[in-house]
């Protein structure tokens, strides 16, 4: 990490202008495309909507061809479409400039295999020894060539529409109207069609994918205040909220309360558990709603490290039927193996067109559990850090996995390294509020 410039399993973030600039970009694009060419010529380049993303792409685009890699260009659509889109070209892997729910004035490059899934630590970590050398380029009669896919959201929607997990007939019938926030992200190319084909009135705000996020891009409670005016004011069944890459789904009640992004993954859950037993794997900082809605149909939960590409792998290994992660990030392999907004509210929709509970409904009947997220500036030995909390409290059960989650049957928190942002993050949850508040106080006495 150099200034803001933030390399981990997540990809390649930082400050646009400073520290993530289009050479930087090129760099690492001719690497990538370098291990890339070993599976297949072509790789897919994609990208969401912010003010950057073009610069960067023709960046990413020199770079490729420069060592000889044909460039299947996507242009703005969700990340998970171009994970797909990777799968479908059967390319080399994939380039994606997304810096997902970080603020405008942030821009990354995410880098996906020839299997459809994020870099792994070992993959991601040579690629980064390539990125220091020089990387040899091909002269004039070896330039990759470039073609155009405009067929990535059509291909994504249909999709999931032919899901056998989904009853499309039935959440047609139900004519669901749904007020949607797409943060004038990527969600615009997709979302709107999708829950149209899926028989939905669409009630919609920041739709337009200009980049011009008019809120903090992150769709957690906070953000999601003129989303829940919409749905008051529609009268909407739900609301639904992306991020600007489309990998993660926020939900409103049709009171305009927002809901916390766990209950989106607790709802897919218990949507394919419905009509099929097995495993599920979510990561680490997942809520117990989670676990809840697992166990109603006798499922087991288990638990990966943070990052989808954690997740993924997890999952990939334990043959997991469904997971994800808790920021509202639903993994089904039936469609693919990574976190995708489009398929949760497909799921989402699923599950509400399969009784007559609304939203709110569902979580009151649910038990309660209250999150407390904080996060520190990071620290030079963490691993010090994560033995004082495990003498501390000696009676939880302790996971190293990633960083140090502490878990009791009805309560855990967890600390560990921001792989997005120079800090370390801190998470609770437990029955009340005041049993999560003070797991973070503790950790934030011993970070202090």
């Amino acid at each position: 990490m150099s200034g803001t410039l933030m390399v981990s399993v997540s990809g390649v973030r930082g400050l646009v202008g400073t520290d993530l600039t289009p050479e930087l970009v090129a760099r690492y694009a001719a690497a990538f495309g370098t291990l890339a060419r070993e599976h297949a010529p072509r790789v897919v380049l994609a990208r969401d909507s912010r003010t950057s993303g073009a610069m960067f792409a023709d960046a990413a685009r020199s770079g490729l061809q420069s060592v000889g890699c044909t460039v299947v260009d996507c242009g703005i659509i969700p990340t998970p479409s171009a994970q797909l889109a990777v799968e479908h070209h059967g390319a080399g892997g994939g380039i994606i400039l997304t810096a997902s729910h970080n603020p405008i004035e942030w821009n990354a490059l995410k880098f996906v295999g020839h299997d459809g899934l994020f870099l792994d630590k070992d993959a991601s970590s040579q690629l980064q020894a390539l990125v220091a050398t020089e990387v040899p380029r091909v002269g004039w009669d070896g330039v990759g060539a470039q073609l155009e896919d405009a067929g990535a959201v059509e291909r994504h929607i249909e999709a999931v529409l032919v899901l056998p997990v989904l009853d499309v007939a039935a959440i047609q019938a139900r004519r669901f109207t749904v007020a949607l926030d797409c943060v004038r992200g990527a969600g615009g190319t997709i979302m709107p069609r999708l829950l149209e084909r899926l028989g939905c009135v669409v009630v919609g705000i920041n739709t337009e994918t200009d980049g011009r996020f008019p809120r903090p891009p992150e769709p957690i409670p906070e953000h999601l205040g003129d989303l829940g005016n919409l749905v008051r004011s529609s009268g909407a069944d739900v609301g639904m909220a992306v991020d600007p890459d489309v990998d993660r789904l926020a939900l409103v009640d049709e009171t305009g309360r927002a809901i916390g992004e766990d209950y989106t993954l607790a709802f897919g859950v218990e949507a394919v558990l419905r009509r099929e037993a097995g495993p599920v794997v979510v990561n680490l900082s997942t809520s117990l709603v989670v676990d809840d809605a697992a166990s109603a149909s006798g499922v087991t939960v288990a638990r990966a490290p943070v990052g989808e590409a954690n997740v993924a792998r997890a999952m990939r290994a334990a043959k997991a039927i469904v997971g994800g992660e808790g920021n509202g990030g639903v993994m089904l392999p039936a469609l693919h193996l990574g976190r995708d907004a489009p398929l949760a509210a497909a799921l989402v929709l699923d599950l509400l067109a399969s009784g007559t509970a609304s939203v709110s409904a569902r979580v009151a009947s649910r038990p309660r559990y209250a999150i407390v997220k904080a996060k520190a500036p990071r620290g030079a030995d963490l691993a010090a850090l994560y033995r004082v909390l495990e003498r501390r409290f000696g009676d939880a059960t302790a996971d190293r996995q990633d960083g140090l989650r502490l878990a009791w049957p009805d309560r855990w928190v967890h600390v560990r390294p921001s792989g997005t942002e120079p800090v370390v993050r801190m998470i609770a949850e437990a029955r009340t509020l005041a049993v999560a508040e003070a797991l973070v106080a503790a950790c934030r006495e011993t970070v202090a």
